[in-house]
């Protein structure tokens, strides 16, 4: 066996052959060599709650036994490792088979990819295909992946660069409750930013669009939760002036929000096309888009696919990752404990004067950090001191916003209510150290 590099070798390394775009949680970088269920381990041996999941890719918990077990047998029976979609295999077809139980009826054409980003691609070319039109709305603060056309979709200025295309894309404004861009509240809301998604398509197109994209919870942009009614009433403006509505379910996907196995479902969103990955493979490099059989015919007579989306082990991983999912009811789980954290985190802000807000879907949760809960100043550097905080106490935990202040929680979804207990009693004590 290869001898381990040290974290320093691992760090001079990057330095040498990374980008200098792959940054690291933490201002003393973390070296994570072992994980089991909801737990990781560090190469001095201390163990972390994982409250992150890597980013947000974890579901069943770290190396199941079930998913361990199918993989070894199929390297144990020499099963091939990659055969795309130019050869037949039954893996793939098993996992489409499997999704397809959770999906609306009219949506059962899949495509597998590598990643979420790919699975985006994918839906804005169909889009555009299917309508014969090119503008895409998105939203601000939004994110859906790092290819291309995804980037330019995207809603934060630190993840685009210079040369980022955005032509054929406009966005309209973010549904951010805590900071609504109309100054409404829950009690004034009109939902004025369901009616500017047709106010950008009237005043940023030619009248006519290709798509609509947005996710049910804006996962980077700091777990940002819409108002269930802000779908439909965006579903049928982007319907009227043409446009295919694409659910960006990377992040929520894979029963992750506690109610179905995607959220679009629970929130009865009229999809035209879901995209997912992250969760669904469970740490598997894996992604996919389904739409209906109208958008996808219209791709027909063009040669498209993906060299390695339909691989057998990723394929297979997906597949015994949802049967878990189903089987040992963590779509139940999320909702249970992800209620009781939402709770806890609530009463955490009762007296915790850094906590401007909480919101989420099932483990899918935000705590938003202010440093005056009344100008609602954004509290980026306590931010990224909590999660050293933590990580010092033993929970891990990711952050995302547009100025980095939002703590972000996604745990395996066979989170317990004990483990919630111990990332509550852990924050508060971070909290409370901080602003003495």
């Amino acid at each position: 066996m290869a001898k381990k590099l040290t974290a320093d070798e691992i760090l001079s390394l990057r330095k040498k052959h990374f980008l200098p775009t792959a940054v690291h949680y933490h201002k003393k970088p973390l070296y994570i060599t072992k994980a089991k269920g909801e737990y990781v381990w560090d190469d001095e041996g201390k163990q972390y709650l994982d409250a992150i999941g890597g980013i947000v890719c974890i579901s069943a918990g770290h190396n199941h036994p079930k998913i361990k077990a199918a993989i070894k047998e199929m390297l144990d029976s020499d099963e091939i490792q990659h055969s795309s979609t130019l050869y037949l295999n039954d893996r793939p077809v098993k996992l489409a088979a499997k999704l397809s139980e959770h999906t609306a009826k009219n949506l059962t054409r899949w495509h597998f990819t590598n990643s979420g980003s790919e699975a985006n691609e994918a839906a804005f070319m169909a889009a555009r295909q299917a309508t014969g039109e090119t503008m895409i709305i998105n939203l601000r603060h939004s994110y859906h992946g790092g290819t291309a056309a995804a980037l330019a979709n995207c809603g934060h200025h630190t993840w685009r660069f210079r040369s980022q295309p955005v032509t054929n894309v406009t966005s309209a404004m973010e549904p951010y409750c805590y900071r609504c861009p109309f100054g409404a509240s829950p009690n004034s809301c009109e939902l004025e930013c369901a009616k500017n998604v047709e106010t950008t398509i009237q005043t940023s197109t030619h009248g006519k669009i290709a798509a609509f994209v947005a996710e049910p919870v804006m996962g980077v942009g700091g777990f940002i939760t819409p108002q269930k009614d802000y779908f439909q009433m965006v579903a049928g403006i982007v319907r009227n002036y043409g446009g295919k509505y694409i659910s960006d379910e990377v992040q929520t996907g894979s029963g992750r929000c506690g109610g179905s196995l995607f959220l679009s479902t629970e929130l009865g969103i009229p999809a035209d096309m879901i995209t997912t990955a992250k969760s669904m493979g469970n740490g598997a490099a894996i992604g996919a888009v389904v739409m209906t059989d109208e958008i996808a015919e219209t791709l027909a007579g063009k040669s498209f696919f993906n060299t390695f989306g339909s691989d057998p082990y990723q394929t297979e991983q997906a597949r015994i990752t949802i049967e878990i999912i189903e089987e040992e009811k963590l779509i139940q789980n999320a909702k249970e404990v992800g209620a009781y954290l939402q709770d806890g985190l609530k009463a955490l802000m009762k007296h915790q004067k850094l906590i401007g807000d909480v919101r989420g879907r099932g483990l899918l949760l935000g705590v938003e950090l202010v440093k005056d809960k009344a100008t609602k100043e954004h509290a980026s550097l306590e931010c990224a001191e909590l999660m050293d905080r933590c990580r010092d106490k033993g929970l891990l935990v990711g952050k995302g916003g547009l100025k980095g202040n939002v703590l972000r929680v996604a745990p395996p979804l066979t989170m317990t209510k004990a483990q919630a207990d111990f990332m509550l009693k852990v924050i508060d004590s971070c909290l409370t150290e901080m602003t003495k």
